[in-house]
């Protein structure tokens, strides 16, 4: 079970940078033409939100199952830096970059000026992307 769901979590992450890219361009390109904010724009947001709420389910549960994440959280992992980034600095931030995400969702789906439901998309959904790139562990990700 446990390489199943690490499987899964590490195509799910393609899945969730194609999403929160393409979200971001999408709605990048409505903001510089002057669209309007429809129900197809506050869809294709909803697709990054989602992405990012089905990989954090995920993860959760592997952290919590796995013999790198919750049970290797001790001051002798905080020596080793793979130890620390799998136990306390991926999923922290991680946490923080979907949280952004998820603020910029719900901000953007009230009701106001179009505009400025346009550059909340951009600039949480951007943070919340750069954050997530910052902290995946690119020197054990399949390719």
């Amino acid at each position: 079970m446990y390489t199943g769901l690490k499987h899964l979590h590490s195509f799910l992450a393609y899945v969730l940078l194609a999403a929160l890219i393409f979200s971001i361009v999408y709605v990048a390109v409505k903001f510089v033409k002057k669209g309007s904010f429809t129900e197809k724009v506050r869809k294709v947001a909803l697709i990054g939100f989602i992405s990012a709420h089905l990989q954090l389910l995920i993860g959760l549960v592997l952290y919590v199952i796995s013999p790198v994440g919750l049970s290797n959280l001790s001051s002798e992992a905080m020596g080793s830096t793979m130890a620390r980034l799998y136990a306390l600095e991926h999923p922290l931030t991680m946490l923080i970059g979907i949280i952004l995400i998820t603020v910029g969702y719900i901000k953007a789906k009230k009701p106001g000026d179009d505009a400025r439901r346009f550059r909340t998309i951009i600039i949480f959904y951007g943070i919340g992307l750069f954050l997530i790139l910052l902290r995946i562990p690119w020197q054990v990700w399949p390719v």
